[in-house]
């Protein structure tokens, strides 16, 4: 019953959305109050319960993409943007572009959440495809799949940490095999599911779009543009602060003073903050820009985000009453007595968990908790049963995560198109991941 509940939910927001056109937000607020009393949330704290969900994941991301939004918009304006993307066309050439994409993102998304890593890579990859007049999606989708895999299967990220430590897993072990299972998932959920996305539903792959939250497209002379070091550095500063920050928490102990120094730079929030202070004298005050200028640049940034934010709270709403409403341990009680393989298990439940629920860091967490009991009963490998819950974290998502609206809105798709392009996407990408894991127990 809660998991129709849930499916009942998630057929309500789209009839609000696609049929009765219902602003997207307002649409998710509605439907969390509805789920929360199917879910039988006391009355009085359902309101409480929207009320953490908007604010525990805009608490998180609000300053991240406030500020980054501001750092791309600065790159932007000044055609640091358009350096970059001149170069690694240059480099790479149009034939073998979407190489530098996956590798970009690859080295972004090791340091940096899915959503960060989407807001400092969308504004280069949607000049990229302007200056080779290619769809944006044709980038796109490499791109967010490579961050998607760094994101469930990688240390330093979170959620493989996390795990990692529930389950007593080695975490260089899961970091070098992981690279191992990211390998072939990427490449499928990648260029493969790119080439077949485009045979079979081609209207997605729309050139010269104009998405609100990217701004206008600029035209730039290159030698007008700021060099390609300073504008790469400048637009990898979050990138570098971050991954400085954890590898030093690997190598000095963490009541060492400088350590506690780099951990706080490197913080995400204070990285983004030192990231747009330096963008502002790089892209703006370096190149004689008045500061009312570069202001008016940052409050258009915001401008741009704004209704994303608020469309990213809804979906935290939406996710907050899935938990309220003890949608995991129903799905826990669903597996307790179930025989079969651990890894598949642990990937079904943390597919079921993040279907339902929303995010794939809650989802991988719960699960972990949920199989560790089957490591030490099956002998089953602690380091796959962390990349079986990750590569189950990341399946079908859909409307109740943030990541979901981030690419419909970045990437100028109806509700119908995110859909069948970007939750298609995860789900293929969660099963090579399976796959690719079953594939290395054959060798361990």
């Amino acid at each position: 019953m809660p998991l129709l509940i849930v499916a009942i939910g998630v057929a309500l927001l789209v009839f609000l959305i696609t049929v009765v056109k219902l602003n997207t937000f307002l649409s998710l607020v509605i439907t969390s109050f509805i789920v929360a009393l199917m879910l039988q949330i006391p009355v009085a704290k359902i309101p409480l319960s929207i009320e953490t969900g908007i604010g525990g994941q805009l608490g998180h991301l609000a300053i991240i993409f406030g500020f980054g939004s501001m750092l791309g918009k600065l790159v932007s304006d000044s055609g640091g943007g358009y350096r970059i993307a001149h170069t690694l066309i240059e480099k790479f050439g149009k034939r073998h572009i979407q190489i530098a994409v996956v590798l970009a993102a690859f080295i972004v998304g090791l340091a940096l959440f899915f959503e960060v890593g989407l807001v400092v890579l969308l504004p280069i990859i949607f000049v990229i495809a302007r200056e080779l007049d290619l769809p944006l999606m044709y980038l796109g989708i490499p791109m967010a799949a490579t961050l998607n895999v760094t994101h469930a299967f990688l240390p330093p990220h979170p959620a493989p940490t996390a795990i990692s430590g529930i389950l007593h897993a080695p975490l260089g072990q899961v970091l070098l095999i992981g690279i191992v299972v990211s390998i072939p998932t990427i490449i499928v959920a990648g260029p493969l599911f790119n080439m077949f996305l485009h045979k079979v539903y081609p209207k997605v792959y729309r050139r010269n779009i104009d998405i609100s939250t990217l701004g206008k497209f600029k035209e730039f002379e290159i030698e007008d543009t700021p060099g390609f070091g300073i504008s790469a550095l400048t637009s990898m500063m979050p990138v570098i602060l971050i991954a400085l920050a954890t590898i030093m928490s690997f190598i000095l102990p963490a009541t060492n003073p400088i350590n506690e120094g780099i951990q706080f730079v490197g913080a995400p929030d204070a990285a983004m903050l030192i990231s747009l202070v330096f963008a502002i004298y790089t892209m703006g005050l370096a190149r004689n820009k008045k500061m009312q200028e570069i202001s008016e640049s940052m409050v258009t940034a915001i401008k741009q985000i704004a209704m994303m934010l608020l469309i990213i709270g809804g979906g935290g709403a939406f996710k907050q009453v899935l938990m309220d409403g003890g949608i995991a341990k129903y799905i826990s009680d669903i597996f307790t007595n179930m025989n079969m393989s651990p890894l598949i298990a642990a990937w079904i439940v943390a597919a079921l968990l993040r279907v339902s629920l929303g995010s794939a860091t809650v989802a991988s967490l719960t699960a972990a908790g949920l199989v560790a009991p089957l490591v030490a009963s099956s002998g089953a490998s602690p380091v796959l049963m962390v990349l079986a819950v990750g590569a189950g974290s990341v399946f079908a998502d859909h409307v109740n995560d943030a990541g979901f609206w981030m690419i419909k809105e970045y990437f100028g798709l109806t509700l119908k198109e995110t859909f069948l392009s970007w939750t298609t996407l995860t789900s293929v990408l969660s099963v090579t991941g399976l796959l690719s894991v079953l594939a290395v127990s054959m060798f361990m």
